[in-house]
């Protein structure tokens, strides 16, 4: 468990990555952070692509967005966010954002804004699951086990992220066993933030690239653990429906429909604690496995 100290500091470093600095009118650079994976994690890139969008919007909130994951990004290399104003109506906004890394662009997102109206509501039910406090946090992983898997892996598992997790139904996922193909995880950040409204935001796109094309594994007895299996993020699509607060409980409810042709697809809900639905997710991505041996046997 993390100390009070070390809960903030998470916490700050994951503000510190989604605030931009600004070198043009529409131009915006953003730090890379290694947490542990081999890549840049896209959630990292999809919520600083979402701030630089906002930063171009005034009067209106963003409702959606739409993304494509282009190329594996540089951990050790900042991202340029370049901003296309593609539109400014009567009531929305759209804005084209292009990251790019080493004069190559690795992802591009469309994002729709709009001003705040009233009109007709409805959503469907949150599932009926045990409350966060009545689910377990996902214990460490014995020193014996860790030791199975690969040094980069292993730091990501055993990296306390400012986001805490609670499966509902938690699996081995060195020893996955084959389950239908959906799950619920209660999440939150460990520290409060800011009252602003765009930082929940994005904070909230960078949490929901967690888990989610994950689902398609269940079916499968798979897990991104395992050294003959492939994963990656294909792209990202995310609605925006009611406010919400990233540091209090939120439900994330996931189910994967089909997997076919070597990618998987799944998509995700997201209830604040009271049952309220707050944002809605889609995700397909590379799942592959390696039928061949490894060279050398």
């Amino acid at each position: 468990m993390l100390d009070a100290g070390a809960v903030k500091e998470v916490v700050h470093e994951l503000i510190e990555v989604l605030k931009l600095e600004r070198l043009e009118l529409n131009l915006f650079r953003g730090q890379s952070r290694d947490i542990g994976t081999r890549v840049v994690f896209g959630g990292q890139v999809l919520g600083q692509a979402l701030e630089a969008a906002n930063c171009t919007v005034d009067g209106r909130v963003a409702h959606s967005l739409h993304a494509y994951f282009l190329r594996a990004g540089d951990i050790e290399a900042p991202i340029v966010y370049e901003v296309d104003r593609q539109r400014d109506g009567g009531s929305f906004s759209v804005r084209r954002v292009v990251a790019i890394q080493h004069g190559q662009p690795i992802f591009n997102m469309a994002a729709s804004f709009q001003e705040p109206q009233e009109g007709v509501n409805h959503q469907i039910s949150m599932p009926e699951v045990p409350k966060p406090d009545d689910v377990e946090a996902t214990p460490p992983i014995d020193a014996e086990r860790l030791a199975q898997v690969p040094e980069k892996l292993r730091r990501w598992l055993t990296r306390q992220g400012p986001f805490e997790f609670r499966h509902v139904y938690p699996r081995d996922d060195l020893k996955p066993a084959k389950r239908p193909p959906f799950q619920h995880i209660w999440f939150r950040l460990r520290d409060r933030l800011p009252d602003d409204p765009q930082l929940h935001q994005a904070a909230l796109a960078y949490a929901s690239d967690f888990h989610l094309i994950g689902t398609a594994t269940l079916p499968h007895g798979i897990s991104y653990m395992q050294p003959n299996v492939m994963m990656a993020s294909l792209d990202h699509a995310m609605w925006f429906l009611r406010p919400c607060r990233v540091d209090e409980w939120l439900l994330y409810s996931c189910d994967s429909p089909s997997a076919q042709g070597g990618r998987g697809l799944a998509r995700g809900s997201i209830y604040r604690a009271d049952g309220t639905l707050v944002a809605s997710t889609a995700q397909e991505g590379v799942l592959r496995i390696n039928t061949d041996p490894p060279a050398g046997g």
